[in-house]
């Protein structure tokens, strides 16, 4: 199996940064085509866990629009697995607090409907890493 082609990294890179302008824009559109439309998706967050898509959707309905908790990106790795799996590993500072943030997503290219998140998460730490 082929690790990090490329041009599948760039398509996951694009994509994670739409979705990621989609929250600071509340574009419910982008952020719900991002995710897979299946009561098997799970998106676990600080404030609220997603069970299937219907869940990830209301949340997504009920929260402000704005940059949120978001300030800088410190490390973001992106993996590829062949041309149709990928994660995406995202480690941030947070506005307003000393914690530091990490987000996790898991990337399937589905045949009809093409990359989609299947499994996300976000959490906090409550002190950052020494690297």
């Amino acid at each position: 199996m082929d690790v990090n082609i490329p041009e599948v990294v760039e398509e996951i890179r694009t994509l994670f940064e739409r979705y990621e302008q989609a929250l600071v824009d509340k574009d419910v559109e982008v952020l719900d085509a991002t995710f897979w439309n299946s009561p098997h998706t799970i998106r676990y967050a600080i404030h609220e866990n997603g069970y299937g898509f219907q869940e990830i959707h209301a949340h997504r309905v009920r929260r402000p629009p704005g940059p949120g908790i978001k300030l800088a990106h410190r490390r973001l790795v992106i993996t590829t697995l062949g041309r149709d799996f990928a994660t995406v590993n995202l480690e941030f500072d947070m506005r307003g607090r000393t914690t530091t943030g990490r987000q996790s997503q898991t990337w399937v290219r589905f045949p009809q409907t093409g990359w989609k998140v299947v499994s996300a998460h976000v959490s906090v730490t409550e002190a950052s890493p020494a690297y």
